[in-house]
């Protein structure tokens, strides 16, 4: 199992960030795939994902796999400071700059040097701020609060955020330049309740850590609090995962969770929840809908529609990785390496000159 962890901090026991993350559902697998191609190069990454869903576990992940993982790696919450301090913060001051300021200090940007700096929560950053950070990552060189002297930067930056920035440029609260300079890769985090093989991985992980911080011996789960886990929707994501598992622990008795110890949050609703209501948004019960309404549309051929739609979508969803998609729908690679030949989804090899494959797919970096 792939696993990662941050480093044991006392903040983390009030922080809402994942603490840990996995890669044992498909479609976590295809993402770990798609790191572990674009961590060595020297392109800026935009992290996408929910709060709590391991943003920062992913940076420090790339940072691990690049040549810099032996340099700092420096993460920063651009939502953290107040808009008065966050220059200061970011790019540092000199003695006399402002109030307070009875001293010289190197901003982040210098703290990095050499390494790497993850920007958390990006989008909070103020216009003006957004303007001298385009500057810093073109100039490669910072201009400390109060000084009229540049220093010179070596940083990969990486950057993470919450929000659809698309939204926040047409809203006039992100600059578009300063989107495209950090978007060179995009790495894009599911929800956790949109990886469900993740889901027990990550209990168990949780399991061991706090049975060992509270001195238990070992514990077990019954099948039907892990059917319960693996309903809910995990809104809070990864970080509500594992206040869930340490509350459990605490009241838990003879080293088993049952279904009944699992205090799911009463303002967020299971899915299995949902036929009570009136609607089954399981994903039998959405194809279902979703055959029916083709059905009533089309007539005939729809076998070989469906069985091709089918592939090109998991190839699409394994972000174009052939066995990844022949992992997902339970084929062999050469079946469907065939079947993406005939579909026109990919080519058979002919080089072009220079060498490269005509017909074959270019690197989706977008994930």
């Amino acid at each position: 199992m792939q696993l990662f962890t941050l480093p044991p901090s006392p903040v983390l026991a009030t922080s809402i960030r994942a603490t840990a993350q996995v890669f044992e559902d498909p479609k976590s697998q295809a993402l770990l795939d798609h790191i572990q191609q674009v961590a060595p190069s020297e392109a800026s990454v935009l992290i996408i994902g929910e709060t709590g869903t391991g943003k920062e576990l992913v940076a420090r992940h790339i940072h691990h796999l690049s040549t810099r993982r032996n340099l700092p790696f420096v993460a920063v919450n651009c939502g953290a400071f107040s808009e008065a301090l966050v220059e200061a913060e970011l790019f540092g001051h000199e003695k006399g700059a402002f109030t307070g300021a009875l001293n010289a200090k190197a901003g982040w940007f210098e703290e990095a040097d050499g390494g790497t700096l993850f920007l958390d929560e990006i989008g909070d950053l103020p216009m003006a701020i957004q303007v001298k950070l385009l500057r810093v990552l073109q100039e490669r060189e910072v201009v400390r609060l109060g000084s009229r002297k540049s220093i010179a930067i070596d940083v990969r930056v990486l950057a993470a955020t919450n929000v659809q920035l698309e939204k926040a440029i047409n809203a006039g609260h992100f600059r578009e330049d300063l989107y495209y300079r950090l978007n060179v890769v995009s790495l894009e985090l599911s929800p956790l309740r949109e990886r469900p093989g993740d889901i027990l991985p990550l209990t168990r992980h949780f399991i061991q850590t706090y049975s060992q911080r509270l001195g238990y011996g070992p514990i077990t789960i019954s099948d039907e609090a892990e059917h319960k886990l693996k309903r809910y929707s995990w809104p809070g994501n990864i970080r509500e995962l594992e206040n869930v598992i340490h509350h459990t622990l605490l009241i838990c008795r003879n080293g088993v969770i049952e279904r009944d110890d699992l205090r799911l949050s009463n303002m967020r609703i299971e899915r299995q929840d949902d036929s009570q209501h009136g609607t089954d948004n399981s994903a039998e019960a959405l194809l279902a809908r979703a055959f029916q309404k083709l059905f009533e549309e089309q007539a005939g051929a729809l076998h070989e529609k469906v069985e091709d739609a089918l592939l090109r979508a998991a190839y699409r969803f394994s972000h174009y990785n052939q066995v990844h998609t022949a992992n997902l729908l339970g084929l062999s690679r050469n079946v469907t390496r065939t079947r993406l030949i005939k579909i026109g989804e990919l080519a058979v090899n002919k080089r072009r000159p220079g060498g490269t494959l005509q017909g074959e797919r270019m690197l989706h970096l977008s994930i």
